[in-house]
């Protein structure tokens, strides 16, 4: 087992323990989350971590990595060679782990001699799609189909026509995505602050990455923006914004059915909200997926 700091490991290309995952076990976001990070390899496997004095944790704050998932196919002996040669009293606590992961990091920590807790502590939210934007409609019932479609509506008869655009990098949309963000009430407005802004740009810059856009037809101006990665695995939102302004025409819900519609059409299997439980996303058809924290103390 080497432990070493270098991204650039071709062990990154080993297959996650949990499967759609995202980009989140990516060297270019574990980079951006955390570069200092450590990390655990052998020949068959990868696990990033942190470790401070007494702690070892996973890399980057919970807040902002939605899932954790060692990479591999003996993550157990890995960690476990690892967590044997901690120091007395070192407490191991990685979070945001789906159940194959958590399972795994529990077993490696277990025939290290720990005693390990595996709790689930949160969840993602995640719509299998179907074959087809009709099938999608049917499946979320009349009441919620009926709303999407009355928002749709509502919003071109006070707007215009729904114009959704798709961009990368940094640029226009970009700008209007932090814009966005910036007006909004309370936590949500103070949030992008200049550091903030700089990681968003530099995942922006990263493959995979992208704005999803709705343009207020006519201007240069955005009536929402869905900030998230893209893979063959599924459509991962990982953050919007909206323009206050337009709350009554529910740009944010428009712009949502148009990503969903685009995921269908492209044939992706899955559309993640990612972290949180609001209920719009469970009547937009999503089912939670648990995430577990494995806790282990010796």
């Amino acid at each position: 087992m080497n432990r070493h700091h270098d991204f650039g490991t071709d062990a990154f290309s080993l297959p996650a323990v949990a499967a759609a995952c995202g980009p989140f076990s990516t060297p270019g976001f574990l980079t951006s989350v955390a570069p200092d990070a450590l990390l655990l390899e052998s020949e068959a496997g990868l696990m990033v971590v942190e470790e401070t004095p007494g702690s070892v944790r996973g890399a980057g704050h919970r807040d902002v990595v939605d899932y954790r998932t060692p990479l591999g196919t003996d993550v157990e002996g890995l960690l476990s060679d690892y967590a044997a040669s901690a120091p007395p009293g070192t407490e191991f606590m990685i979070d945001s782990l789906p159940l194959a992961a958590a399972e795994a990091v529990a077993s490696g920590l277990a025939g290290a001699g720990f005693a390990v807790e595996m709790t689930e502590t949160e969840s993602t939210a995640v719509i299998e799609l179907p074959g087809s934007f009709d099938d999608y409609l049917a499946g979320i019932g009349k009441k919620q189909r009926h709303e999407l479609r009355r928002k749709r509506r509502r919003y071109e008869e006070t707007v215009g026509t729904v114009v959704h655009e798709i961009h990368d990098g940094s640029g226009w949309a970009f700008d209007e995505f932090v814009r966005l963000h910036r007006l909004a009430d309370g936590d949500k407005g103070g949030f992008m602050v200049p550091e903030m802004a700089a990681f968003f740009a530099a995942l922006a810059a990263l493959d995979g990455w992208r704005i999803d856009v709705l343009r207020v037809p006519g201007t240069d101006t955005a009536g929402a923006c869905l900030f998230s990665f893209v893979d063959g695995d599924g459509f991962y939102l990982y953050n919007s914004s909206y323009q206050p302004s337009l709350s009554e025409v529910s740009p944010g819900m428009v712009l949502l059915g148009e990503c969903i519609r685009q995921a269908i059409e492209t044939s992706l299997p899955r559309f993640d909200f990612l972290k949180g439980d609001e209920t719009y996303k469970y009547r937009l058809g999503a089912q939670a997926r648990a995430l577990h924290e494995v806790i282990g103390r010796r």
